[in-house]
């Protein structure tokens, strides 16, 4: 099932995308359509139009080996975005690092949050100043900063590694400029305050990490997925400090897991903060949560 296939000479576009989605089907793969198109089309360079309107163009033998190998690895558990090395977040292309989460589209519920809070920022200040903890790629604060030309970001995370890699997606999509990094576990080295505290913190109950698809638990740091006993270890250290580090008027807008609104807002009521707004992603789970200080 998992053997290294051969590599099919002089075969068509539309040919080797039905051997990917019939080796992903036998191997098991979740989305084995979805993931054949995603490799073919990228390591062709060639949209999904392209992909259906040129099916019977042949595909050169280095470009089918390419397409191969990386089926090959699919085959064997690695997601399809850490084989290509990027993935797209909210119009913007992100490298993807080991160090890091690879970025899903059920965080984009939480730039969807901020951005029109950002506006309003700057509506009434001129500047949006945003500090994302536990940043990762970077995915969130950039995915801010591409689309609010007045928004500034201070992102930190515990790893270096990660920061690297943050930084790196800064350059990749021309916003260095208004972005700086702070090695930091959670608030202890942050300086200042912010208007938006934005973060998608690991929220894995420890017990679950093991159940997890291997896509995950075997591709994704440790670091970024383990919660603690309970999955809100986080949760708890970010609502201890954010009062000290908001703006006046200012506001935290949290990721949770799909079970975990109800003790999230408990952990920050009990820390003087009202719950402002929830938010599902777009698969009808409970997702975000934006915060602001009570009375």
């Amino acid at each position: 099932m998992n053997a290294q296939p051969v590599n099919p000479r002089g075969q068509t576009i539309a040919g080797l995308l039905a051997d990917l989605r019939s080796q992903f089907e036998a191997s098991q793969v979740a989305q084995p359509e979805t993931d054949a198109r995603i490799l073919v089309c990228d390591l062709m360079g060639i949209s999904l139009t392209d992909l259906i309107l040129d099916g019977d163009r042949v595909v050169d033998e280095g470009g089918a080996k390419r397409i191969l190998a990386a089926a090959h690895r699919r085959c064997l558990g690695e997601p399809v975005h850490r084989i290509l090395g990027h993935r797209w977040f909210y119009g913007i292309d992100l490298h993807l690092s080991p160090a890091t989460l690879e970025p899903r589209p059920d965080t984009e519920t939480l730039v969807e949050a901020a951005l029109p809070l950002a506006r309003e920022v700057v509506g009434k200040k001129a500047i949006c100043k945003i500090l994302d903890l536990g940043t990762g790629s970077g995915a969130i604060a950039l995915a801010i900063l591409a689309e609010i030309q007045a928004a500034v970001a201070v992102v930190s995370d515990i790893s270096g590694d990660a920061l690297d890699a943050a930084r790196k997606n800064a350059r990749l999509n021309g916003l260095q400029d208004r972005f700086s990094t702070c090695r930091s576990n959670w608030f202890e080295a942050i300086d200042g305050r912010f208007d938006l505290i934005v973060s998608n913190p690991p929220y894995i109950r420890s017990a679950d990490i093991a159940a997890l698809s291997r896509e995950v638990k075997e591709h994704d740091p440790l670091l970024a997925l383990d919660g603690g006993p309970d999955g809100l270890d986080a949760y708890r250290a970010i609502a201890e400090g954010a009062s000290r580090h908001l703006a006046e008027g200012g506001m935290v807008l949290l990721e949770t897991g799909f079970d975990q609104h109800e003790d999230v807002i408990k952990i920050f009521r009990d820390a003087a903060f009202s719950c402002l707004s929830q938010l599902k992603d777009i698969g009808g789970n409970d997702r975000v949560l934006v915060f602001g200080k009570a009375g």
